[in-house]
């Protein structure tokens, strides 16, 4: 039997081996607790999108100043994000502007690499995956997570240059990956570095709490 905590949203995972008790299975995970509320403590804090809450966006801190006056759609300037209208509902009209920021960018940079790969691309899009920053299919889509956005710019832009390089190579050989260099015009291995650091905490910029 295994016990894991998952970093990005604080959630146990019990994995039972085949034909193993389900009853004896929880009732061990039950005298994990201890363990369990240590590992929790470990994760980095939830970070919801309220005013005053100061988090990165394209690898640099910015802070949500609320001004009930203002317009109810968010505005950078500089490093405050001016955010107007009705108190309630708030976190959603937030992130709501992150995820328009990230979709905005990430296509940009999309159509960037594309173009000095020579190949094409079909559709971009965003989402909240929890095991993966981006996706490249057959058909010449490309999804990332929204949560890019809140990376430094260098790590972002790896990441792009990844999956466009999948539209030449739907593997990582050797030719691919000399292939996402040559695109990014340096090498990603800081970037992929950053990402196995740092990334978890991308996944709580939003959230209200651990899960359990």
């Amino acid at each position: 039997m295994r016990l894991a905590v998952d970093p990005r949203d604080g959630k146990v995972r019990l994995t039972l081996p085949p034909r193993a008790s389900v009853k004896n299975g929880l009732a061990w995970a039950e005298e994990q607790r201890a363990w369990i509320a240590a590992q929790q403590a470990r994760l980095p804090g939830s970070l919801p999108l309220v005013p005053g809450a100061r988090f990165t966006f394209a690898g640099r801190e910015i802070a949500i100043d609320y001004v009930p006056t203002a317009p109810r759609t968010p505005r950078l300037d500089g490093d405050r994000l001016i955010c107007g209208g009705p108190r309630d509902g708030l976190e959603r009209r937030v992130e709501r502007w992150l995820r328009a920021e990230a979709l905005r960018v990430l296509s940009a940079e999309t159509t960037e690499y594309a173009e000095r790969a020579g190949v094409g691309v079909t559709r971009v899009s965003i989402g909240d995956p929890r095991g993966r920053w981006g996706s490249c299919a057959s058909s010449g889509a490309i999804r990332y997570s929204w949560r890019l956005i809140l990376a430094p710019d260098h790590v972002r832009r790896a990441t792009v240059a990844h999956e466009v390089a999948h539209r030449v190579h739907m593997n990582h050989s050797p030719a691919f990956h000399r292939l996402v260099e040559l695109l990014f015009e340096a090498d990603p291995t800081p970037a992929r570095t950053w990402l196995r650091r740092n990334g978890a905490a991308l996944h709580w910029v939003g959230r209200e709490g651990v899960s359990s």
